[in-house]
């Protein structure tokens, strides 16, 4: 049996008694939207509850997520110390300010016999890899220094060290130098960092280059040692390029040639006044370094990273 269509209006047509879908469409939203009962507030309350516990609990963690890292922070500092010490006619002070709560710089003065290591280093990165790996390197570097008489062979023997480690050791710059205190002799080994800048009491400024290449990269890379004597007036800066690279409001570099102007602009040898020297020729957003300063003979180092 064939049923004749019925024509609509819009000229398409239909079988009788069968009715348009949209149309069904639209009615059966309307039957389902009677069908569903009002939303009230108790109902968003209730359904807000559980995202605001979640969000109560990842506050938490974050809170103590910080403590923690603040407490590894001064356990950092402590592994660094002493940061002041006075060894005969000399005066060592050092300070670090990083970046963020840890930092790669480090800075450490050991007591080796009748001579002071002094220790200023600069590991590649920052946050907590760099932090982490400090305290390797510092002991790393404690213990070739205590069997190593000559800096060059202890930065040799660190660097070999670093470069078998199969846990990817990151690059890292290491300035260490031994100081007899009763001679005022400096012997040293700059692996990768800044030239220390030697400041005379008549204000001429050497450079300290000799060593060799960053610690990590070459497993055979070969070191040398330098000489130098520090004598009443002198100043001794050794410096990581944080020092040089932090930048003020007007986004400019402190540089080298600021450095040097700040060490030549001070008076006497007191740390305090080296710091202040820099302050009154440039304010950085941001500084982070660890100093070395030798008191009445007049040796001192400063290094900073922007960690």
């Amino acid at each position: 049996m064939i049923t004749p269509s019925i024509e609509t209006r819009n000229g398409a047509r239909r079988l009788p008694g069968k009715r348009p879908a949209q149309l069904a469409s639209r009615e059966g939203d309307g039957q389902t939207r009677k069908q569903m009962p009002a939303a009230t507030a108790t109902d968003f309350t209730g359904s807000a509850r559980p995202l605001r516990d979640e969000l109560d609990g990842v506050r938490r963690e974050h809170a103590g997520l910080q403590q923690a890292i603040y407490e590894a922070a001064q356990i950092q500092r402590r592994l660094c110390a002493p940061r002041e010490l006075v060894s005969g006619e000399f005066e060592i002070a050092g300070e670090i300010f990083p970046v963020r709560h840890l930092s790669g710089d480090f800075f450490k003065v050991l007591k080796l016999d009748s001579v002071l290591g002094i220790t200023v280093g600069d590991i590649a990165g920052k946050g907590l890899s760099a932090g982490i790996w400090q305290a390797h390197l510092m002991d790393l570097i404690q213990r070739c220094a205590r069997s190593c008489a000559l800096p060059a062979d202890a930065v040799a023997a660190v660097n070999r060290d670093l470069c078998r480690d199969e846990n990817e050791p990151p690059i890292a710059g290491l300035f260490f130098a031994r100081l007899d205190p009763q001679s005022g002799e400096v012997v040293y080994c700059n692996a990768g960092l800044p030239p220390p800048l030697l400041l005379r009491r008549d204000k001429c400024v050497e450079r300290l280059e000799q060593g060799g290449p960053m610690l990590g990269a070459l497993q055979e890379a070969t070191y040398e040692s330098g000489r130098v004597r520090l004598n009443p007036g002198d100043l001794l800066l050794a410096y990581s390029d944080g020092l040089t690279e932090c930048r003020n409001s007007l986004d400019e570099e402190f540089e080298m040639d600021r450095l040097t102007a700040a060490i030549r602009r001070r008076e006497g040898n007191a740390p305090e006044r080296t710091s202040a020297a820099n302050n009154e020729i440039w304010r950085p957003r941001r500084r982070q370094s660890s100093e070395v300063r030798p008191r009445k003979v007049a040796s001192e180092t400063e290094a900073s990273t922007a960690s």
